[in-house]
């Protein structure tokens, strides 16, 4: 008790000083010398709660914080971070296939049957289809409530900008939104990191091992899954000592590279997307969430380790791991966990839609374009088609976004400015993924009465 009240006091003295330093930076004329004391003192008392009350999250949250003083005060130190969070991704990476091959396989051979695997599928995408098209909803309303993109004609885009948006454009592949949700090869599916094949391969795997008789025969490959699964979980672990440092390194490279004059420009496109993003966790998670008699207090444990690292290192992927371990060790079994986390990942997306919903619109006001109701409602539906089964493609957000655009004949060199900051949307709009993910695990659960 005493050791959890020192705790408290702490958080209280961190608020204080970081309530202090953001007044300092906020009143005009401050000497630079008082402002970095003020930033100082604050990652020093951080620094000492980590140490006094040590956990991945404290740890993640103190890099981040260290980052973006070091992004800001040492940019070229700042840049080659990077490297950091590249290693953590790739490890990520490793992990993600074998994890949901094994729990998928054990969760449907093993402990449940052919056709829950089905009964959850139609319940998980009724879920994601109402929850995404609420998202796209709140997204237009935030939009053209704060009217971001008026007064915006002449924004400039940097060199660099436009160099990094043509270069995510000229990679554009085909996409055929039935069609990219079966492999033609798993070992494809892995090495592209295409997480839907790779589930709807282990599903598919499940089945048919559910539907062999010969126990002798059985046993083997399920006894492998089983022990599969549980060394990567162990992986796991010890890659999430990295999280950390991956955390920090994402950060300082985000603030080194992003710019403050960039982020002044379009401060209020960020301000808008981060109240609603907000909005919709308040207005649409929460009461899901207090309809399914969710234990609050358990599920933002559970899900403090995997969205802080969404935040820090702007990947869903990076959270996927350890979601699915903790949403596990909350009580949900293992085979909804492996089941509907990983295909929210593609058809889940909230914060995602939000974005796209929210920034076409922006684009808009920006091109000097009044859109009607009606042509925001078919924006909407073009977007909900569009934005499915491409979470493991790189850029996939922006693609969509030009592509959008430009098919309501809008300019769509208006959307580069905006990935100028595109990171510190993104971190926002993944962390909500990762959220919606959690809960929509935790609802079919609960439909399934598994819980």
């Amino acid at each position: 008790m005493f050791a959890l009240m020192k705790a408290k006091y702490i958080l209280f003295t961190l608020a204080i000083i970081l309530a202090l330093s953001c007044l300092l930076h906020i009143l005009p004329n401050q000497n630079p010398a008082l402002l970095a004391a003020s930033r100082y003192l604050f990652i020093g008392a951080a620094l000492f709660y980590v140490i006094k009350k040590p956990s991945l999250t404290a740890a993640i949250l103190f890099c981040m914080v260290l980052g973006i003083e070091i992004g800001y005060d040492f940019p070229q130190v700042a840049k080659p971070l990077k490297v950091f969070s590249d290693i953590f991704l790739r490890l990520i990476k490793t992990i993600i296939a074998p994890l949901l091959f094994s729990t998928l396989v054990v969760g449907i051979a093993g402990h449940s049957n052919i056709k829950q695997v089905g009964r959850m599928g139609l319940k998980a995408i009724l879920y994601f289809e109402i929850v995404t098209t609420l998202a796209l909803v709140i997204g237009l309303f935030a939009i053209n409530i704060s009217g971001a993109g008026y007064g915006l004609k002449t924004i400039e885009v940097a060199t660099e900008v436009t160099a990094k948006a043509n270069k995510i454009i000229e990679q554009k592949q085909s996409h055929d939104v039935i069609l990219d949700i079966f492999p033609e090869n798993f070992a494809k599916s892995i090495v592209e990191n295409q997480v839907l094949q790779v589930v709807v391969f282990s599903i598919l795997f499940g089945i048919a091992l559910a539907l062999i008789k010969d126990e002798d025969k059985k046993r083997p490959i399920l006894k492998f899954a089983e022990g599969l699964s549980e060394v990567m979980f162990k992986f796991t672990d010890l890659v999430m000592y990295l999280a950390p440092l991956a955390g920090g390194g994402a950060i300082a490279y985000a603030v080194a590279t992003m710019g403050i004059e960039s982020l002044q420009a379009l401060f209020k496109l960020v301000a808008t997307l981060y109240i609603a993003l907000i909005g919709f966790v308040l207005l649409v998670l929460v009461p899901i969430g207090l309809i399914v008699k969710l234990p609050f207090k358990k599920f933002i444990q559970a899900i403090s380790e995997p969205v802080s690292l969404a935040f820090a290192t702007a990947s869903s992927e990076a959270a996927l791991p350890k979601a699915l371990e903790n949403m596990e060790n909350m009580g949900i079994p293992r085979k909804v966990v492996a089941f509907v986390l990983p295909t929210g990942y593609s058809f889940n997306l909230d914060g995602t839609t939000l974005y796209l919903s929210l920034a076409s619109v922006f684009v808009a006001q920006a091109c000097g374009v009044e859109l009607t109701l009606i042509q925001q409602i078919t924006m909407c539906l073009t977007l909900m088609l569009t934005s499915k089964g491409v979470a493991g493609v790189r850029g996939a957000s922006f693609l969509i976004l030009v592509t959008t655009v430009a098919s309501m004949g809008l300019d769509p060199q208006k959307a580069f400015a905006i990935l100028a900051i595109d990171a510190l949307m993104d971190m926002a709009r993944t962390s909500v993924n990762v959220v919606g993910n959690c809960l929509a695990t935790y609802v079919v659960a609960k439909w399934e009465k598994e819980i």
